[in-house]
């Protein structure tokens, strides 16, 4: 149920005035209302995944009323970023659709880690789009906030600045990645204004150096990096072993079929049925995610 249902049924007003988003009576009532929503069992999710599948309305209203107090502990997260609770809990509620409709019961990874990349790229998006800042791409956006958050709650636990290691274990993203996006959001310069001492000379002209690569590719190669283990992480635990093992990921070396049996105590035609189905499984999500993250744009 959106808020504006819940205005009708409580003749509550302008909800977005209050500050502290508990003194809205509209608020209050819907987190009233999820509370009666319980949480439910692996099992359960991917019986109900199969029946979605197969357009069961009922099953797709009971997954998204078992998820809601996850959309709204998600968007608490991203309050005083220019919109209201109540804005950030209705994207947050979009993304959670679009993760109902998406998620197969073949998954391996429970319902809620899934549902929690589409709630966050819903509500980041939104906040992105009202900005009034140069628009970036929205995995950057979404990368500057969690760098952001962790830099805020490191400085309250460690009661100083944290440095780049703590940053980035943190996060999860590459310390390369975090000193990019450091660069973003300080002090701009217009590129066609001049040098004091040469003024008729565009600062553009004198960046530009077509022999390296620009800053966005830089940040896009160690995005992609961080991507991929992200799409990892949504794979079973063994599968996401010998991928890594297979393909050299992180510190692993390339291992061959054989060893990787020996490893796992099973024989070297296993391993590559592994491989190929997680393969397979890796290239679905990673479709979904990529294709459907210009969902909106």
């Amino acid at each position: 149920m959106t808020f504006k249902e819940k205005e009708k049924m409580t003749g509550a007003g302008e909800y977005g005035a209050h500050k502290d988003y508990c003194a809205s009576d509209c608020v209050k009532v819907y987190f009233n209302g999820i509370k009666r929503f319980g949480l439910i069992a692996f099992d359960e999710e991917k019986r109900l995944a199969r029946k979605i599948a197969k357009g069961d309305l009922e099953a797709r209203r009971k997954m998204i009323e078992s998820n809601l107090r996850l959309v709204v502990n998600i968007a608490k997260r991203y309050l005083n970023r220019g919109l209201a609770l109540q804005d950030l809990i209705e994207e947050g509620n979009i993304g959670l659709i679009k993760s109902v409709e998406r998620f197969k019961a073949a998954k391996d990874c429970k319902f809620s880690t899934y549902a929690t990349y589409w709630i966050k790229q819903s509500v980041e998006r939104a906040i992105a789009n009202q900005s009034g800042v140069v628009r970036l791409p929205i995995h950057v956006s979404a990368d500057m906030f969690k760098i952001t958050r962790a830099t805020r709650e490191l400085t309250l636990t460690l009661k100083r600045p944290p440095n780049m290691a703590e940053i980035t274990k943190k996060t999860g993203l590459s310390g390369r990645y975090v000193k990019k996006l450091s660069v973003i959001g300080k002090k701009c310069f217009s590129l066609e204004s001049g040098f004091p001492e040469e003024s008729d000379t565009p600062l553009l002209e004198r960046l530009v150096d077509e022999r390296v690569a620009s800053p966005m590719d830089i940040i896009d190669s160690h995005r992609r990096v961080d991507r991929v283990r992200g799409w990892l992480n949504m794979l079973g635990e063994g599968e996401q072993r010998i991928l890594k093992m297979r393909f050299g990921l992180g510190a692993e070396e390339p291992q061959t079929l054989e060893a990787i049996g020996r490893e796992f105590g099973v024989t070297r035609e296993r391993v590559r049925q592994i491989e190929v189905n997680a393969l397979d499984k890796l290239k679905g999500i990673m479709s979904e995610t990529e294709f459907n993250s210009m969902d909106a744009v």
